[in-house]
């Protein structure tokens, strides 16, 4: 039994090495959660990020096959209850313990399968359908650890949640334009048109972006406490993010990566603080 917890302790880590390494913002968020909660999170991340490589990274080889055997892999591991995947294995524990359902799962994997073929989004219905998959379930998976069992709570945080999902996600898109566009030939907005981008196109976009932080923040007012500070610095990040991408020329969005400096990082970080413990949402 020993053997085993540690197998599980290793998978864990893992997860949480994938995490840091690929976004040390969120992993900024997420060392706010208590220990167990940030397991789930590492998990559900270490999850999503592998499945985004597959379809983003590994050009040199068959990525159609890869997430087949990705997904394989997961539905065996989640069915037998252990994979020496350590990724595959921390995150079907937490399918199981926080009861995640198999929809979100399936939902994300067709956007993934998405990236595979389809590089341009012409109306708003079918973005809306990707960004549903590729980021509203993942904030629903991460509100099912949030929210622990209550399911009133869980389902009254839906919608506020999958709008900080596509805050987060349309703001990414905003941020990746050149390497989307040039590496990957992938046009996410139908704003665009035909492939236009000027700072009027930018605006709109921003404009719906404002829209969705809106109604996001209205949810994380509701949160649990102990969930509430990690998203709160995510909120805040992200929001400072798109207003130094609304200061940023379009032309400029086209050319480079907009980043926030580590200086910076630690100011929101501290900003989200305060606004938390004065109890200012």
């Amino acid at each position: 039994m020993a053997s085993v917890n540690l197998y599980d302790h290793v998978s864990y880590e893992t997860s949480k090495l994938v995490t840091k390494t690929y976004s040390t913002s969120f992993s900024i968020a997420v060392s706010f959660l208590d220990a167990k909660v940030q397991k789930a999170i590492y998990s559900i991340y270490g999850f999503v990020r592998y499945a985004d490589e597959i379809v983003d990274s590994f050009d040199q080889f068959d990525k159609e096959a890869l997430l087949e055997k990705f997904e394989a892999d997961y539905y065996e591991a989640y069915k037998s209850g252990i994979s020496l995947n350590p990724i595959l294995h921390s995150f079907q524990m937490i399918v199981r313990l926080y009861q995640i359902p198999d929809e979100l799962i399936q939902a994300f994997l067709k956007s993934m399968k998405a990236d595979l073929y389809k590089t341009r989004y012409e109306s708003k219905s079918e973005i809306d359908d990707y960004i549903y998959g590729s980021a509203d379930v993942v904030g629903l998976m991460c509100l099912k650890v949030f929210t622990n069992g209550d399911n009133a709570l869980y389902t009254s945080l839906k919608l506020p949640a999958k709008r900080l999902g596509s805050a987060f996600q349309k703001v990414n898109f905003l941020r990746d334009l050149k390497s989307d566009i040039e590496f990957l030939d992938r046009q996410y907005f139908p704003e665009m048109g035909n492939g236009s981008f000027d700072d009027k196109v930018k605006e709109a976009i921003i404009q719906d972006i404002e829209i969705d932080f809106q109604a996001a923040r209205k949810g994380i007012q509701k949160l649990p406490d102990d969930a509430k500070l990690a998203v709160l610095i995510a909120y805040f990040y992200y929001k400072r993010l798109l207003n130094k991408i609304r200061h940023t020329p379009s032309s400029k969005l086209l050319a480079t990566r907009i980043r926030i400096s580590g200086t910076r990082k630690m100011v929101l970080l501290g900003k989200a603080l305060a606004v938390y413990h004065l109890k200012m949402i």
